[in-house]
């Protein structure tokens, strides 16, 4: 097929490089003074440099100004030394004295960064046009100017001389471009809009094209193109919203590092862990070695790296795992064992515990039991021995049973397994039960309850696990409160519901076992609470249980002055809102 735009293009320039070897067209003279320009600036620019290696070796024995004054007859041009400063050291035309300061002269300014500056321009001494070319010194610069009204009669006979030709030239060729322009810009305007178009990134441009030429085909081309770009960044961006929402939702934390060791990419739980900036460095966003080393091995041996980090957030261990990306780079994963650890120290602690706790009864029964068997051996045994042994036992066992109890509800508590009936209730109503529960062992041991209730809401509870709570509490105030005392149990309403609390004026906890307390087999006197018959579970069920109620419990204390244990329980208004 007859290619038409060649054809087009051709006979255009055919014609044009017809009429400009006929008329001498502008360009040629135009590319004539631009050339015997560039001569001049290329010899003078040789010159200078030559100037200033002058003026290197020779300034130390002769004055700047005989320097300058050699140069300027030998180049046949304007010599100049410049210093660092912009004043002038020595002019070959002028009295450096009475010329202004060069320092915001474009040529200087090039000089003094090190390489050789040009500029053309009148100048302000002499009052004619030149061409100024300066080369850098050591403590200024050196310059040379060249007078260019020698190149402007050179090139005012030439533009005589072409004027009429180049005039008549450059109307035919106006006349035969504009026509072949005019064929092509409309089409060629489409296409570049449509370019533009995709470069602003709207890739639902599309380019229509009617004729078969050249022009058609790049432009069927380019449409088709469009169509792929849109199809693949489509599914492109919906794979990188995909992988983004899927690592964004994962509880690990997720860190791309490229292979210079910065971060590419972080998800939502990295950037909670640490402060992470796209594309700096890994070693500022993450200080621990061990993570660090962990990437460092992927990156290094392109294999699967684990390591444990303790130094990354205080009071928390994570397990890493770094793994090599296919084009370069790792990718870290950061799964938190904060809570598995504690779990699994807590359940060490608590099979101690258990284990320490089991260990005095079992042993004192089974030292009674078998002195008992020694002393039916032998029928020598006093009855009243063996009845003081029997009860030795018996209280052993009771003990048992109620640790056995209480481990019971508490693992019951905990697990959710125990189901909490909660009703709208009236503080009143749980303290009276509490209170009352309690009146005949309080005034056995000589001391006074005092009930206080200010509390003009409901709560939602539980009475029987609240009652609970309350025993758990009123039994430890009474074991340590002394004979005489006071106990006060009360109600009183809270920005967060109804605040009930236990005060004692007993000896007080000290400050270092407050956080403490409610831990499971926790005790500040170990010996007391063990003669009492405490299995050391109380507080730890009663935390629990005001916790299953979206309440929480805390207590207060002071030396000499007693202890103070309270819990909240949300309104029942706020709990139906709920």
């Amino acid at each position: 097929m007859t290619n038409r735009i060649f054809f087009k293009l051709l006979g255009a320039f055919v014609l044009v490089i017809a009429v400009a070897t006929l008329t001498l067209d502008f360009p040629v003279r135009k590319a004539w003074e631009e050339s015997l320009y560039n001569e001049i600036r290329t010899a003078l620019e040789q010159k200078a440099a030559m100037f200033a290696q002058a003026v290197q070796q020779d300034r130390d024995r002769r004055s700047l100004q005989a320097i300058a004054d050699d140069v300027s007859r030998a180049a046949d041009a304007r010599a100049t030394i410049i210093a660092t400063d912009g004043s002038v050291l020595a002019d070959t035309r002028a009295n450096p004295a009475e010329m202004e300061n060069h320092a915001t002269r474009p040529e200087f300014i090039a000089a003094l960064g090190g390489s050789v500056g040009s500029s053309t321009r009148t100048s302000h001494t002499v009052g004619i046009p030149f061409l100024y070319v300066a080369a850098p010194i050591s403590g200024g610069a050196v310059r040379l100017a060249y007078p260019l009204s020698s190149i402007q009669q050179m090139t005012r006979r030439v533009r005589l001389y072409l004027l009429w030709a180049s005039l008549a030239g450059l109307i035919l060729a106006t006349i035969i471009s504009a026509v072949v322009a005019r064929l092509i810009s409309r089409r060629l305007q489409r296409i570049v809009s449509f370019a533009d178009r995709i470069a602003a990134g709207d890739l639902s441009a599309r380019i229509e094209e009617s004729s078969a030429d050249e022009i058609a085909h790049v432009a069927s081309a380019l449409d088709r193109t469009a169509r792929q770009l849109e199809q693949s960044f489509a599914a492109v961006e919906t794979g990188r919203k995909q992988l983004e929402a899927l690592l964004n939702s994962m509880q690990e934390a997720v860190l791309a590092i490229s292979r210079d060791r910065r971060i590419q990419w972080s998800n939502g739980p990295m950037n909670a862990i640490a402060r992470i900036s796209i594309g700096s460095p890994l070693v500022g966003a993450v200080r621990d070695p061990d993570v660090l080393a962990a990437i460092e091995g992927a990156l290094a041996t392109k294999e699967v790296r684990t390591a444990r980090a303790a130094a990354l957030v205080p009071g928390r261990t994570f397990s890493v795992t770094a793994a090599p990306l296919p084009g370069g780079g790792a990718v870290a994963v950061l799964h938190d064992m904060t809570s598995i650890e504690r779990v699994e120290k807590t359940r060490r602690d608590f099979i101690a515990n258990v284990s320490h706790e089991l260990r005095t009864p079992l042993t004192s029964i089974q030292g009674f039991a078998e002195t008992l068997l020694d002393l039916e051996a032998s029928d020598s045994a006093d009855p009243a021995t063996k009845r003081d042994f029997l009860e030795v036992i018996i209280k052993n066992a009771a003990r048992m049973g109620r640790l056995t109890e209480d481990l019971l509800v508490l693992a019951r508590v905990e697990s959710g397994e125990r189901a909490f009936n909660l009703r709208p209730t009236t503080p009143a109503s749980l303290l009276d039960d509490a209170v009352e529960t309690f009146l005949e062992t309080a005034k056995a041991g000589g001391i006074a309850i005092q009930l206080e209730n200010s509390a003009t809401q409901m709560v939602q509870a539980d009475k029987d696990a609240i009652h609970q709570v309350f025993t758990n509490l009123i039994d430890n105030a009474i074991k340590y409160a002394a004979s005489g005392a006071r106990i006060e149990v009360g109600a009183r309403d809270n920005e967060n519901g109804v605040e009930f609390y236990v005060r004692d004026y007993g000896p007080g906890i000290a400050s270092e076992h407050l956080p403490r307390l409610f831990e499971r087999f926790y005790r500040v006197d170990k010996a007391r609470s063990r003669e009492s018959g405490g299995t050391g579970l109380g507080l730890a069920i009663a935390k629990h249980i005001v916790r299953a109620h979206g309440g929480a419990v805390r207590v207060s204390s002071e030396l000499s002055r007693g202890s103070t244990f309270s819990f909240v329980l949300q309104t029942a208004t706020v709990a139906a809102a709920k």
